[in-house]
């Protein structure tokens, strides 16, 4: 057979969005009771007070002005600084499904793909609304696809090995379609009184169908050059919410069962790590930066993005050659590369070539280098 397209792309977002402002009201609020409550135990230094934080501060430290979530209600109580949802009965579509159905529409449109083509579903995200049965079989049973349905979990990276597994299983015989979702809703595991951490992410989903080259069909189509995956093992970026926490009640509810991250090494090593990851797969495919028209990186933060794009271009970006969506999105994990692929790809000639590429927790890094079909 010929080699592996993506043939189209699609991305849903929840309609509530949030903005600094009203995100840092809720917090400083929040901060402020905090420290009024504890006022004693701070005065007499037992127990070091919360700082506030500005919008200052979040946009020069990410890039992020505003962030869709699946629900704004409780996310901006001081009391609550939680999502609050009703849960959904057994016999509904999962919140997981429903966003990945409608990106996958979208996706299916643009490859002029129907459900009936596929032959599976890969469902990759950060985190999973449940462990079974599998969000992909849902999704699966939803389209109407015959054929096989499987989850994956690798972090910010699980959009692109994802499409690594499917382009593997497309080149060996095992499908002639697949469909590739990432439903990445972060805000179920975000702790929105971190000051660290509470701005950096929203609510998303990607979806992307791989089929051969020579059936691509759709006007924004891509041949998949090269994969590489890359994983290297680090607590920096850790979160121990899972089924095993219900065997001590005591700590059940401690802040390492959301996301935490120690920002600063993340930012030291993940940086070097993805510039020289990106290099090695360039140069095994006898390429340089320079043949490279384009750079779809996962959207962590702005400067990350500046500093990995730097060292693998050897210039400061532009926001052509790199260009990011945190401001309106912020860091949506493993969707965000192809959200950024999705917004920034149909301009280019045939011919040209880009690099997506995720890194983040594990850690873990995926990239594909894609050739523009037309």
């Amino acid at each position: 057979m010929s080699g592996v397209a993506i043939g189209g792309t699609g991305v849903y977002v929840p309609p509530d969005t949030i903005d600094n402002a009203e995100l840092l009201a809720a917090y400083n609020e929040y901060v402020r009771r905090h420290n009024a409550a504890h006022a004693t135990e701070i005065a007499a230094g037992k127990m070091e007070p919360l700082e506030e934080s500005t919008e200052e501060f979040v946009v020069k430290a990410t890039g992020i002005r505003r962030r869709h979530v699946v629900t704004k209600n409780g996310m901006l109580d001081p009391d609550i600084l939680c999502p609050r949802m009703p849960e959904r009965p057994d016999d509904q579509l999962s919140l997981s499904a429903e966003m990945s159905v409608k990106a996958a529409r979208v996706a299916l449109e643009r490859a002029r793909v129907a459900p009936h083509d596929l032959d599976g579903v890969i469902c990759a995200a950060s985190t999973m609304q449940r462990p079974y049965p599998q969000i992909a079989i849902e999704i699966q049973n939803a389209l109407g696809v015959d054929g096989f349905g499987f989850d994956m979990l690798t972090g910010c990276s699980s959009a692109t090995f994802a499409l690594d597994v499917a382009e593997s299983l497309i080149r060996g015989g095992q499908a002639r379609a697949i469909l590739c979702v990432n439903p990445e809703i972060n805000t179920g595991h975000l702790n929105l009184r971190d000051r660290e951490t509470h701005f950096i992410f929203g609510d998303a989903c990607s979806a992307a169908v791989l089929l051969p080259t020579s059936e691509a069909r759709g006007d924004n189509a891509w041949d998949i050059v090269s994969t590489r995956m890359k994983s290297v093992y680090s607590n920096n970026i850790r979160n121990n919410f899972g089924p095993l926490n219900r065997f001590d009640p005591a700590t059940m509810g401690t802040p390492d069962k959301l996301i935490t991250q120690k920002g600063r090494k993340v930012f030291k090593e993940v940086v070097p790590l993805g510039a020289e990851f990106i290099l090695e797969h360039l140069a095994a495919n006898g390429l340089k930066p320079a043949d490279l028209k384009r750079l779809w990186l996962h959207q962590a933060n702005i400067n990350m993005n500046r500093l990995l794009a730097t060292k693998v271009l050897g210039h400061p970006p532009s926001p052509d050659e790199a260009p990011s969506i945190l401001e309106e999105y912020g860091n949506t994990s493993s969707a965000g590369s192809v959200i950024a692929f999705d917004k920034h790809s149909a301009d280019l000639r045939s011919g040209d070539l880009g690099l997506m590429c995720s890194f983040g927790a594990g850690y873990s890094a995926g990239s594909l280098i894609l050739q523009k079909l037309g």
